[in-house]
């Protein structure tokens, strides 16, 4: 039950289920990738948007269905009873019957949102704090369940208005230990020549190295790719951008040791960017145009440590 065809149904288009006869309408197309194609649909009898993935390719796929069936068992057997609901990542798998044979989909939760690119540019490069440490966390979250996302880059990062952030696009995600199933070239340590394409932890804190010079030093990241031969390129060039970058200054350390591969791995990552991005708040430089959650993290955490002193003195 392969299927070639590349699908890219208008909308109004009803896509109903072979087999659980669900029917979804498509609104409109969300993105196409090397693999599928999501759409915006609302299930029939539901005023909730879903984003349904079309498959090119049966066993395609289905090895991504397999990866987040995984990822949502881990996480409820993860999860302690005072964690609260959590959204699945699946909703339903199911087949379409096309005009060229059965077509594999499967729905899953609708991010609402803009990717990281455009959030930044839209909001400033000083939310790249936030957004960097929301971001960590769900990578530390797939890595602790034993995945790597694999391809990183912003086009695969979902941030609402708020900041919240949510990966998207798993056809990437592979199990630590195999080798990285899809990738783009500026965010793949193998293209720098700075590694192997072994799925590991390291491999994602790469990607998110490389993520963060684009959002802040693209010229340059471009020129660097593309002024050397493949066989010359070299982390040493991304070392050189971080220290020539005066944006990049504030996340030189981090940067740095994620190019080198010196982190022991995301825990200890998250760790060092929760302090690289705080410690201007506990230090007292606050910059002008610091945003609001920053601001009243440090408000907080500066009530809190006045609390415990205030109790240890009644105490």
């Amino acid at each position: 039950m392969t299927t070639s065809s590349n699908p890219a149904y208008p909308a109004g288009t009803v896509i109903t289920g072979k087999w659980r006869k669900s029917r979804f309408i498509v609104r409109r197309v969300l993105g196409k990738g090397a693999n599928g194609v999501v759409y915006l649909v609302q299930k029939e009898g539901s005023r909730d948007p879903y984003a349904l993935k079309m498959g090119f390719d049966t066993l395609d796929l289905q090895s991504e269905i397999n990866v987040l069936m995984s990822l949502q068992s881990k996480r409820k057997t993860s999860e302690s009873p005072k964690g609260g609901p959590r959204m699945p990542y699946l909703l339903e798998v199911d087949d379409f019957k096309g005009p060229d044979g059965d077509i594999p989909f499967y729905v899953m939760r609708y991010i609402r949102g803009t990717s990281l690119h455009h959030f930044i540019r839209k909001r400033g490069h000083e939310w790249i704090g936030l957004t960097g440490l929301r971001l960590l966390e769900k990578l530390n979250g797939l890595h602790r369940f034993g995945f790597i996302f694999g391809d990183l880059k912003p086009e695969n990062v979902m941030v609402s208005d708020v900041g919240r952030v949510e990966l998207i696009d798993y056809g990437g995600v592979s199990s630590i230990g195999r080798s990285v199933k899809q990738f783009t070239e500026w965010y793949d340590r193998g293209y720098w020549n700075a590694g192997s394409r072994t799925s590991d932890e390291g491999y994602d804190l790469f990607a998110f190295a490389v993520l963060v010079i684009q959002m802040l030093n693209e010229e340059e990241l471009k020129a660097a790719a593309t002024r050397h031969l493949p066989q010359t390129r070299s982390a040493a060039q991304l070392l050189s951008i971080v220290q020539r970058s005066p944006k990049l200054k504030v996340y030189a350390e981090w940067l740095g040791r994620a190019i080198r591969g010196e982190f022991s791995g995301s825990r200890e990552a998250l760790k060092l960017w929760k302090e690289t991005i705080y410690a201007p708040a506990f230090a007292g430089k606050l910059p002008g145009k610091t945003p609001r959650w920053l601001i009243n993290a440090f408000a907080l955490s500066l009530m809190v440590a006045c609390l415990a002193c205030l109790w240890a003195f009644l105490s």
